[in-house]
């Protein structure tokens, strides 16, 4: 469980941090205060990503491993 969490942790920093940079910087440009305004948005985005990944995340692994199962059995057949 502790892995989960920490890969969740790092994975949003990452995920956030570029996501919200890129938007930011396309929808205002780099203005004078553009970090305050990219900090912010950035730590309010990893706020709400955090327990999406811990939550969705299980079930979008469990999606993929169904749809993968099938193409591993083709391949050994």
């Amino acid at each position: 469980m502790r892995q989960k969490i920490a890969f969740a942790l790092i994975m949003g920093i990452i995920t956030t941090g570029i996501i919200s940079f890129t938007l930011i910087s396309i929808n205002i440009g780099f203005v004078a205060n553009f970090l305050v305004i990219w900090l912010k948005s950035w730590s309010m985005a990893y706020l709400v990503v955090i327990p999406a990944i811990l939550i969705v995340g299980p079930q979008v692994q469990k999606l993929v491993a169904t749809m993968f199962k099938d193409a591993v059995t083709e391949e050994v057949d």
